[in-house]
């Protein structure tokens, strides 16, 4: 064989040599191209159920009162300031010494509201012009622990000179150990409820997860039904009556497994 056939034929080879490297690079290449895959993974979603039975439970309790308190006042009016003031003063230590004539106590008496006003509009309209009124109002909020003496003692301040009587509250001086009684009875009324519902729903009643006092919601100290003698004595009828404690507690009970 030629000389020259010999370099065709080398020739020849080593182009396929070269061929096949490059197909065998590639092909390696596309062997180990990472698999993409089919579907991305999803977040799982968890729901809670809260399995709970609320209620709300209510305790009533029906009491006597043991204090009074009212607010007693003074108002005088006068063309000066200085007249209206001082005249105002007299009164007001009057109906003071009558209140303490009849057993009020110094801790018992408070001042609520003094006020000077000058005043510009008489019973019939306005002043002639210039002309000045002044008023001067003094009032004190009372407490009266003997109910039989509310009567007798409104007459007293009255006659020592007390032209406003701003209305009689009745009310327990510590009603701690009656709101403690109406709580229980709210307690026991909301595991009532909440049986009761349980029952109907099919389910067991599991322990009490939270208890939350209603506010505003009737909890407080409203008039119940009066009582049929009014006391007083023989001063102005007076009417304690009964009072009425409501107390209203929310509690939220588990469902049992």
């Amino acid at each position: 064989m030629s000389k020259t056939s010999l370099r065709v034929m080398g020739a020849a080879l080593l182009t396929l040599l070269l061929f096949a490297a490059i197909f065998l690079s590639a092909g390696a290449g596309w062997v180990n191209v990472p698999a993409v895959e089919a579907q991305e993974s999803q977040p799982v979603i968890s729901a809670t159920v809260n399995r709970a039975i609320t209620v709300v439970g209510e305790g009533k309790m029906s009491i006597e009162p043991d204090i009074a308190r009212m607010t007693i006042g003074v108002e005088t009016v006068k063309n000066t300031v200085k007249e209206a003031s001082a005249g105002n003063k007299t009164t007001v230590e009057a109906v003071l010494a009558a209140l303490k004539a009849q057993g009020i106590e110094k801790k018992d008496i408070q001042t609520s509201g003094f006020s000077i006003y000058a005043e510009r509009f008489g019973p019939e309209g306005p002043l002639a012009e210039g002309d000045v009124r002044y008023r001067v109002s003094n009032n004190v909020m009372v407490v009266i622990r003997n109910l039989e003496n509310v009567g007798t003692i409104l007459d007293a301040a009255v006659e020592a000179g007390a032209n406003n009587i701003y209305g009689v509250e009745f009310a327990l001086d510590d009603p701690s150990a009656i709101e403690s009684d109406a709580r229980a009875k709210a307690i026991a009324d909301a595991r009532t409820k909440a049986e009761d519902i349980a029952g109907l729903s099919e389910v067991t009643l599991g322990q009490v997860l939270s208890v939350s006092e209603v506010i505003g919601s009737g909890g407080g100290f409203y008039a119940g039904n009066f009582a049929e003698q009014s006391r007083g004595g023989g001063g102005a009828p007076i009417q304690p009556g009964q009072l009425e404690l409501v107390m209203q507690l929310q509690v939220v009970y588990a469902i049992g497994e």
